[in-house]
């Protein structure tokens, strides 16, 4: 089976919108390379090991591919995604000077040739995201997350994801009542369940997602603790009777989010109130140029920020419902 490959070239702050357009397109799957210039420090402070050499993507950018069944008409697609892409500016995310085009490639050329680049990496002091595919023995205290993240989803090794697991680590001490919004491939509930939470609520939009997270969770095992829904942002907390009862009691000890800045900014007010007074709002996926803003937002809704954890140009914001 042949497909066809739209590669748009962009930079690493546009990736997680147009990856979006990409998927609302039909791709049927998506991958991002982001720059490995040889100025880009590796993170061996947990002693990760690297099998491949840095590309070389020039910093700050990225590359992003998306697969198209054989029928579909590249030109079409492209003159599609051109405008949406362009709109970015718009909401102050800059896409560069970007380029879009298309080729065609076989199916082995990338439905399971990226599984071999997806290995064990440990992401924080206690864990390892792991593949299911590949064997571990991991060491003293390590707790692994098994993760099969499919086509759809990342490997759960984006700095942003990174961000919130390490961040997680500081906050759950133990018995924590959790709602991660955005959930994806789950890695996030996953990492507060094996890091000591009680209970986690996962919630996401796209019925593939709650797919996917539902699956992995299945896969560490821990279906009794998580359970995930289909919700829009908080939504379910506001339709109950509709969606059933969920497995948390509200307020909660922690809100973890890991989606783009303008989300955050949406449901602030929300997130305040879905959490206990003292409880901890964990944001992350936010780009340095939106830094300011959701500072701005947070102190608005009444929060306290606490820490502020960052990776690359990515920021993780660690803030508080005074008590």
């Amino acid at each position: 089976m042949k497909w066809h490959e739209i590669t748009v070239e962009t930079t690493e702050e546009a990736t997680e919108m147009i990856s979006n357009f990409l998927h609302e397109l039909d791709a049927g799957g998506v991958s991002i390379e982001e720059s490995g210039t040889l100025n880009k420090p590796r993170d061996t402070s947990l002693g990760q090991w690297y099998e491949h050499p840095l590309n070389d993507i020039p910093e700050g950018q990225a590359v992003i591919k998306a697969y198209f069944y054989e029928e579909a008409d590249p030109q079409e697609i492209m003159a599609a995604i051109r405008p949406r892409i362009e709109q970015l500016r718009e909401f102050d995310i800059d896409p560069g000077e970007f380029t879009i085009s298309a080729a065609m490639v076989d199916d082995e050329d990338w439905a399971n040739a990226w599984k071999q680049y997806f290995k064990p990496i440990r992401v924080s002091e206690r864990l390892t995201i792991k593949p299911t595919w590949e064997d571990y023995t991991p060491g003293p205290d390590e707790r692994i997350i098994e993760l099969d993240p499919g086509m759809a989803f990342g490997t759960g090794t984006h700095p942003t994801t990174a961000l919130c697991l390490r961040t997680l680590e500081s906050v759950i001490q133990g018995g924590e009542e959790v709602i991660d919004v955005g959930t994806g491939s789950g890695v996030l509930a996953i990492g507060a369940m094996k890091l000591g939470a009680k209970r986690v609520l996962a919630l996401d939009l796209d019925p593939v997602a709650v797919s996917s997270a539902t699956e992995n969770t299945r896969l560490n095992g821990l279906e009794d603790s998580i359970q995930v829904h289909l919700s829009d942002l908080l939504g379910i907390l506001q339709a109950k009777e509709e969606s059933g009862p969920v497995n948390v009691s509200v307020p909660v000890d922690v809100v973890v989010a890991n989606i783009l800045a303008e989300i955050i900014l949406l449901f602030i007010d929300d997130v305040y109130a879905a959490l206990k007074p003292g409880g901890t709002y964990i944001a992350s996926g936010i780009w340095k140029n939106k830094e300011e803003d959701v500072e701005a937002g947070l102190l608005k809704a009444g929060f306290t920020i606490k820490d502020r954890q960052r990776d690359q140009d990515w920021i993780a914001f660690v803030a508080v419902r005074p008590e």
